[in-house]
């Protein structure tokens, strides 16, 4: 068994197993996930029944689809690997990058302005300033939340936001298993008012199946960082089971999604559910297993590499690095997918981030500047794409 698989780049490693031929996408229906913000300040967040698979279909080859979106506009230039977008109010975002550990403001008119420079980021590998997210009392508590590479672990540190800055840091969660490779880092907000964390199995693949361990997992937990009232296992632990998790999102009916590394054959979008195992190290793609959560989707790693993904206008937004692509996801009203579309193919390297913004743009990342892509001139760079009201 292979201890450490693809990074980033689906960089081959030695094939450890067989998987199950590439049939493609595993459609599945669920009940609706609570959306009261009570459920991280004392009431159970809920699960869903068991999920059941309706059909089968496959990925839609590489192409562009014009029709879908309008063409994206460059509203900032010259960052270096921006990790992660997250909105305030106002509809200003704040900005990470990883190796730099800048954390930027940026406006929708694309003025761009430096925070800080978080204390504590210890760049290496894979790990840096990752995620960023705002609380969703922000009006009122000014909390945001940093997810980060420190000198003995990944950590996840709560600040004041306020005119003069960030303020009173607190690590709300420590001992995030940290690794050159495979360290997760997405932070995010669910309906349920519970702030969600995607950490990576760091290469170490046993991790990812101990429910003991914090790697290779989604976390659920309150503000202060405590487990969240209804987690499955009374710990931390939302999932487990996976790989490398760094793509966060939910559709308009609270389902929750989330995009998976692959090793060197499938990488994948999931519907998360409570307490399930998403099936690595001992499954890859769409597996059939009994104990163990197939995929919602699958591609080959050449095509995705997906990182951040986001939900707007009734279609999941999948960025991919290796792919170099944005992929479109439709959805329909039980959240099965339909026929995805690759959407501007190579012509903006590697994207990284993808976030819904308050005027319903996406906001997107390129990550050419990670040493693994091509820089081009002004790189990295944030695009704005509205997308079209016929995705739906």
């Amino acid at each position: 068994m292979v201890a450490r698989g693809r990074a980033e780049t689906g960089a081959e490693h030695a094939v450890r197993r067989a998987t199950a031929p590439r049939t493609a996408i595993t459609m599945v229906v669920i009940a609706v996930l609570s959306t009261a913000l009570a459920a991280c300040s004392g009431t159970d967040g809920g699960s869903a029944p068991p999920a059941s698979r309706v059909a089968t279909a496959q990925p839609s080859a590489d192409g562009s689809d014009p029709a879908s979106v309008d063409g994206p506009r460059t509203l900032v230039r010259g960052l270096s690997v921006p990790w992660a977008i997250a909105f305030l109010p106002g509809g200003d975002a704040l900005v990470t990058e990883r190796d730099s550990a800048r954390l930027f403001r940026v406006t929708p008119q694309g003025r761009r302005r430096q925070i800080d420079v978080i204390e504590g980021v210890s760049p290496s590998g894979e790990g840096g300033l990752l995620g960023v997210a705002v609380s969703p009392a922000y009006s009122t508590d000014r909390y945001i939340f940093l997810y980060f590479t420190a000198d003995d672990d990944n950590r996840i540190v709560r600040y004041r936001y306020g005119d003069r800055g960030l303020s009173d840091p607190v690590a709300i969660v420590t001992g995030i298993p940290k690794g050159g490779i495979h360290n997760g880092g997405r932070l995010a907000f669910g309906p349920d008012g519970c702030l969600y964390a995607s950490t990576g199995e760091t290469g170490d693949e046993g991790q990812a199946q101990d429910r003991d361990s914090l790697a290779g997992k989604i976390l659920r937990m309150t503000l202060d960082g405590r487990p969240a009232p209804g987690n499955p296992f009374g710990s931390l632990v939302w999932t487990y089971g996976h790989r490398n998790v760094q793509g966060l999102a939910w559709d308009g009916d609270g389902r929750m999604y989330a995009t998976e590394f692959g090793q060197n054959t499938y990488d994948e979008i999931n519907l998360i559910e409570k307490g399930r195992d998403y099936g690595w190290p001992d499954v890859e793609g769409v597996g059939g297993k009994p104990g163990f959560t197939d995929p919602l989707l699958t591609w080959s790693t050449d095509e995705a590499s997906p990182s951040g993904l986001a939900y707007a206008e009734g279609s999941l937004w999948a960025a991919a690095l290796r792919g170099r692509r944005l992929w479109r996801v439709p959805l329909d009203g039980s959240g099965r997918p339909g026929r995805p579309v690759a959407l501007y193919s190579g012509e903006y390297g590697r994207l990284r981030a993808v976030a819904t913004a308050p005027d319903g743009t996406l906001w997107v990342s390129t990550s050419n500047r990670d040493g693994r892509g091509d820089p081009r001139d002004g790189d990295d760079r944030i695009l704005v794409i509205p997308p079209s009201r016929s995705t739906g």
